[in-house]
Formats: C-alpha cells, sequence, structure tokens
C-alpha cells in the first residue's frame, strides 16, 4: 500500500512546534520562553503524523518487541499504519463510531499499538486499563465508562461476563464468542484512513491509580496528550532515529507518555522489553543488544538496577530518566559512578503531561527534580493563604493552561471545580522552589504531616533511609504519640541477606539519627511489605491508617521497634 500522504496545516504547525524543541534541546532558556503550544481547531494524530512518518520514512522501525525468551516482533512505521487502518475499518463495520469508548485490555504486544492507532482514526474514545484487573475492577470500568468495544488478550476473556456489555468484543488469541483480532487486520478488511477530529474532542479516559479514593476518570483530548506530550519529549531528550525503551506496564499514563507519544512525536522507535518477572541482568541485556539511546524507568526498577552489575555491559545509553514518584538521590549516584550518565527525574500525572524536569545538558541539583518544562507555568501556592510563594503545593496557571493539562474529571465537575479552583489547577503534590528556579519535591500533601509542631516531608526521611544497605523500600508516616502529637515511623522492606531483627532496627535506627535533625527523627520502625496500588505507588493512607488503629488499640507487631526499645539511642 502507498503511503502518500498530502501535508495538512496541522502537520506543519505540529512538525513546527517539535522542532523548535528539538533544535534547542540542550538550550533551556530559550526552549522556555520561546516555546508556544500548537493552536489547532482539527488534529488527529494517526493522520496527521504517524501516516506522514510512515510516508517519509516507511521502512524505519517504529515498534520492536522484545520476549523474555529472546524472540521478538518489529513493525515498521509502514506496517503500523496499514495495520490499523484495516483494525480501524473492522472496528466500524462493528458499528463503533466517533465518540464510542473501546476499554484496551492488552499487555505489551503489537496489537495494543495497533488498536491505539485504530482508534484514534475513528475517534473512538481509548480507555487503556491494565491486565491486573479483577472482574469486579473492570465491571465498574466498563459501567462507569459507557464502554461499548473491548479489545482483550484472550487470557483476560473471562474476566468479562457473557451476558453483559459491551457489544463489541475482539480477542487478541483464541477465545470463544469473541472476534478474532487477526480476522480484523486481514488483507481482505476495507481499510479506513479515518481523521478529521476536533482537537477537544476526547481521546482517552484514564483511571487513576487511587493511592487515596476511589479512581476518577481523568479526560484527556485529541491534542491535550498527543501534542500535550511534547514536553514529555524534551525533557527526556527524544531526537529522531532514537530507539527509545520505557519500563511501563498498559493500561497506566505512562504508558502512553513514553511507550506511544513522546517516542513518535520525536520519529523515534519505541523498544520495549516484555517480560512477566522483572529481571535487572536481563533487562541490561536488551538494553544491549537492541542498542537502546534513551531509557526511562521507575525508582524500583531504579533501585533494582543498582543491586545488578552495573559494568558488565557496552551500552549505546544517551540519555536516561525516572518518573512516577521521585527518585532517591543515593541511587542517582551509584548509576552515575557506574554508568558515567545522570539519571534526571522528571514530575508529571494522569492529568497531565510532564510538568518539570531536567531536560539535557542542563545543571542538576541534588534532591530537585528539575525546572518548568516549555509550556508549563508552575507556581507553588500555600495551602492556607492562597499566596504563591518558595513553599507549597505545585500548581499550574490556568491563565496560560498548558495544553497538556486534561480537560478534567469526567462527568465529576465537582471534583473537576475542586482541581481547578482559584485560577489553578492544583496536583496535590507539595514542592519548594529555590532562587534558581528549581523545584524540589516534599511529598504528596495529604502525606506531609507534623511532628511536635514540625513539617516533616516523608520523601525527605525515605531518602535517608533507602542509603541503608539493609533497606530496599521505606515509606514514613505519622505515628500517634501522646507527647507530639506524632512521631514518624518507618515502615521498611528489607533488602536481600537481611534479617527483620532488633539489631538490623536499631541499625536502621541509628544510621538515619546521625544524618537527621533532632525534630525530623525517626522514632518508630516496622519490617513489613509496603501496600501498593497495581501501578506500584505505596499507600502511605493504608499505613496511616493502620497505624492509627494500632495506636487506638494499644496493639504492636512482631516486626515492631521504637527508640525506647534500645536505651544506647536515647542516652
Amino acid at each position: 500500500m502507498t503511503h502518500e500522504t498530502p501535508l495538512t496545516e496541522a502537520t506543519r504547525v505540529f512538525r513546527q512546534a517539535r522542532d523548535f524543541l528539538l533544535v534547542h534541546r540542550e538550550d533551556y532558556g530559550t526552549a522556555y520562553r520561546d516555546f508556544r503550544w500548537p493552536a489547532l481547531d482539527e488534529f488527529n494524530y494517526a493522520t496527521d503524523w504517524v501516516d506522514v512518518l510512515a510516508a517519509e520514512q516507511p521502512q524505519a522501525t517504529a515498534l520492536w518487541i522484545v520476549e523474555e525468551d529472546g524472540s521478538e516482533t518489529k513493525l515498521t512505521f509502514a506496517e503500523v499504519v496499514d495495520l490499523s487502518r484495516r483494525f480501524a475499518g473492522f472496528l466500524r463495520l462493528q458499528g463503533i463510531e466517533p465518540g464510542h469508548r473501546v476499554l484496551l485490555l492488552l499487555g505489551n504486544v503489537a496489537p495494543l499499538w495497533v488498536a491505539m492507532l485504530a482508534c484514534i482514526r475513528l475517534g473512538a474514545v481509548m480507555i487503556p486499563a491494565t491486565t491486573l484487573l479483577s472482574a469486579s475492577d473492570l465491571a465498574d470500568r466498563l459501567q462507569r465508562g459507557q464502554v461499548r468495544a473491548v479489545i482483550a488478550g484472550a487470557a483476560d476473556t473471562d474476566k468479562f461476563g457473557s451476558d453483559t456489555e459491551p457489544l463489541v468484543r475482539v480477542s487478541v488469541g483464541a477465545a470463544d464468542g469473541w472476534l478474532a483480532y487477526d480476522d480484523a487486520v486481514a488483507d481482505d478488511v476495507d481499510p479506513v484512513v479515518g481523521g478529521g477530529t476536533r482537537a477537544d474532542d476526547t481521546l482517552l479516559l484514564y483511571f487513576t491509580s487511587g493511592t487515596t479514593a476511589r479512581p476518577k476518570l481523568v479526560e484527556h483530548t485529541h491534542t491535550s496528550y498527543p501534542i500535550g506530550h511534547l514536553s514529555t519529549m524534551y525533557w527526556i531528550g527524544l531526537q529522531p532515529g532514537d530507539l527509545h525503551l520505557n519500563v511501563s506496564s498498559p493500561g497506566w499514563a505512562k504508558h502512553a507518555w513514553s511507550c506511544f507519544f513522546a517516542p513518535w512525536n520525536a520519529g523515534a522507535t519505541i523498544v520495549i522489553y516484555n517480560f512477566v518477572r522483572f529481571d535487572a541482568s536481563a533487562l541490561l541485556d536488551v538494553l544491549q543488544r537492541v542498542g537502546v539511546t534513551t531509557f526511562c524507568a521507575p525508582p524500583t526498577v531504579w533501585r533494582m538496577i543498582t543491586q545488578a552489575p552495573l559494568d558488565g555491559h557496552r551500552l549505546a545509553l544517551r540519555e536516561v530518566v525516572g518518573a512516577g514518584e521521585p527518585l532517591n538521590p543515593e541511587v542517582i549516584e551509584q548509576i552515575r559512578r557506574g554508568w558515567r550518565l545522570t539519571v534526571r527525574d522528571g514530575f508529571g500525572q494522569t492529568e497531565t503531561t510532564a510538568q518539570v524536569g531536567n531536560p539535557p545538558g542542563q545543571p542538576l541539583k541534588v534532591g530537585s527534580m528539575g525546572r518548568p518544562l516549555p509550556g508549563y507555568t508552575v507556581a507553588l501556592v500555600d495551602p492556607v493563604t492562597g499566596e504563591v510563594g518558595s513553599d507549597g503545593e505545585i500548581c499550574l496557571e490556568l491563565g496560560r493552561r498548558p495544553l497538556g493539562l486534561m480537560r478534567g474529571y469526567h462527568d465529576d465537575p465537582e471534583q473537576t471545580g475542586e482541581a481547578m479552583r482559584e485560577g489553578f489547577y492544583h496536583t496535590g503534590d507539595v514542592a519548594s522552589l529555590d532562587e534558581d528556579g528549581f523545584v524540589t519535591y516534599v511529598g504528596r500533601s495529604d502525606d506531609v504531616f507534623k511532628a511536635s509542631d514540625y513539617r516533616i516531608s516523608p520523601f525527605e526521611l525515605e531518602n535517608v533511609l533507602i542509603e541503608h544497605p539493609a533497606v530496599a523500600e521505606a515509606a514514613v508516616v505519622p505515628s500517634p504519640d501522646p507527647v507530639r502529637l506524632a512521631v514518624p515511623k518507618a515502615f521498611v522492606t528489607l533488602a536481600a541477606g537481611h534479617a527483620p531483627t532488633a539489631e538490623t532496627a536499631r541499625d536502621i535506627l541509628r544510621f538515619a539519627r546521625e544524618r537527621l535533625a533532632p525534630y525530623k527523627r525517626i522514632r518508630r520502625i516496622e519490617f513489613a511489605e509496603l501496600p501498593k496500588t497495581i501501578s506500584g505507588k505505596i499507600r502511605r493512607v493504608e499505613l496511616r491508617t493502620g497505624e492509627e488503629e494500632a495506636a487506638a488499640s494499644g496493639s504492636r507487631a512482631d516486626a515492631s521497634f521504637t527508640e525506647d526499645d534500645f536505651p544506647d539511642l536515647t542516652s
């Protein structure tokens, strides 16, 4: 099939904005000062951009998936376009129209990218979901999302009842009663190019991970994520021809960030290591074998990488970044010593694209997650007075609304109004700002607490704990105290080879005591597996609630210790 694609005005404007950031990839001052979001009435990422890439570089690799057993799948831009046009034609034959909701329940398999492009072409609204969801979770998403079609892997089809919606069901792999994906992309299916979607039409509905409450339904448009991720492309430092690997599971916004929009915005290859159980050494083998040039991973993966030999591979990496939660300085330093590369932190949310980050070639400050990225105007707002200053909640000025900001929480004007109040979008994250414009993360506003009338940032204390060799992961929460109101308590997951004994507890408490001011001192510790959302974020709210209940009942866990257990620490 020929891929001659006429260049639209939308393509021209998008490319102009993209190329400006590519040219100034190491000139933050110019990029931040002069970048402007494209103003478009219509935009369709499939027809106005990916089809153009296929026309200009048809044989360039768009997607490269490496399996645990070493087998691989490669698709060129031309192949991705052909498959997605046929799949769009198939979905249209099944009655899927613009605005219809399509739930995507797929792992890191090539049909996921084909299905996403097909939905974009049709103007169908995607609801990405993780395969970790239970049948009841999915039932909630089907109902709240008003889903008309499901595209799922065969292994997950039994999570859907046979007598319930949605009407259209497509299985990747054989499943009784489901339409077959292979038939949907067969040569005899009439392709549909699609396009012509309004810039503000709904494209994505994302259920948040729900660290503190029931997941909200985040609504993004045909421009807020596709074009909005120009800020993410800039932060990562992506360039045309790069081989970009991001460790993320489908169903979460970070997957769309760094496994879909940002790399293809740059004309780079998306590389996927499709594993069932993560193994740091195996990942390093893939990085070397493929010749990956840019790499992104969450803090948990970075910590596991530092436990593997860092000098046994010849890597082609140029840029390495971390996102999802702030990265501990000790991990950054270990990677710098091993690879002579600096892991650059960044910050964003499901509700936005990358807001703050350390782009390539810029000075870094230890502990800081960087400066506002092009297109984002960040203000730190005092949660009590509403004044803008050097400490407060990370907020985005709505008077200069970034394109990458969500439309709102779908069908929830109350939550949308709360998030968008008083001229700002409120992230719920607290930070500090220094005289050079660098933003340092403090914690979720719900997680910051007071002890003896001092404000405590759990993240700051966790950074100290993670430096101890026995600590694999840590979460700090307030523990009720009759004198101080609350004291910091650390829940610790131990690294391999360390036992949850009194000796280990004493050593960790002493280690922290030597590195923290007296008012920040960790006074209680408990060894436990940390509760997490299915996206891997620590549920501190669960730890706080449990600690309050334990204090009320006077109970104490077996693997729990306080500084009073060790007179030598308090003398």
